[in-house]
């Protein structure tokens, strides 16, 4: 067994014990392999241990590894900031966005999602812990923001995705995912929604996010090994 695939396993039984601890439906709960800056042979890997879910954060990385790995039938989840010259290839090569945090970024998407395809599943990124240096959409301004998104057609709003600032506190850790959690709640309440979606938790902190309702833990390093950042 390679070490990717034993470190998948370790995964799956932190994230079973601590859906467990909640008393959660474990098929409620989602594992999705972030890769950036892995070589595609990684992915490979990830793939024969069961990995189907694949998340990049950087665009023209993603576009070559899908354009080496297109025998396997992987979903690509783009979870990096968008910036608008990059919404076409993103709608054209990806399921699922968990990083929208603005309207522009949402309509372009709708605009150049390709007839073809189904709705494109999007999140909205919250900047839940209020941080200057961190994308997304102030908590605030959300109901405006899900109101304006439900009307566009070729998306599907399905709920809401944090990067909290790191803390080993896991009261502060679920602190801050709780936040998340009632934000949807209030939003499904107030608009009469169903959104069922939480993108939330990473490697250091994914049985607090369970605890607290994560639909998609996003696992990159505790999968992969520490990220290779060119210098």
């Amino acid at each position: 067994m390679s070490q990717i695939s034993k470190n998948i396993e370790l995964i799956k039984q932190r994230i079973t014990q601590a859906a467990t601890e909640a008393k959660r439906d474990l098929e409620q709960i989602h594992l999705l392999a972030v890769s950036k800056t892995k070589p595609v042979e990684a992915i490979e890997e990830a793939y024969q241990a069961g990995i189907i879910n694949v998340g990049e954060n950087y665009l023209q990385e993603a576009l070559q590894k899908q354009s080496q790995l297109t025998a396997l039938p992987l979903i690509w989840h783009f979870i990096g900031p968008i910036q608008s010259n990059k919404t076409k290839d993103i709608t054209e090569n990806f399921t699922w966005v968990h990083t929208v945090d603005r309207l522009k970024i949402a309509e372009r998407l709708s605009h150049q999602r390709p007839n073809h395809l189904p709705e494109l599943q999007i999140c909205i990124q919250v900047n839940i812990s209020n941080e200057s240096t961190k994308s997304g959409c102030k908590p605030d301004e959300i109901l405006a923001l899900v109101s304006a998104i439900e009307a566009l057609p070729n998306i599907k709003l399905r709920g809401l995705m944090a990067i909290p600032e790191p803390t080993e506190d896991t009261s502060l850790q679920r602190e801050v995912f709780a936040k998340l959690r009632q934000l949807k709640d209030t939003i499904n309440e107030r608009l009469s929604l169903s959104l069922d979606t939480l993108s939330m938790g990473m490697s250091h902190d994914l049985e607090s996010a369970i605890i607290e309702g994560a639909t998609w833990v996003r696992i990159g390093s505790a999968i992969f090994g520490e990220r290779n950042y060119k210098v």
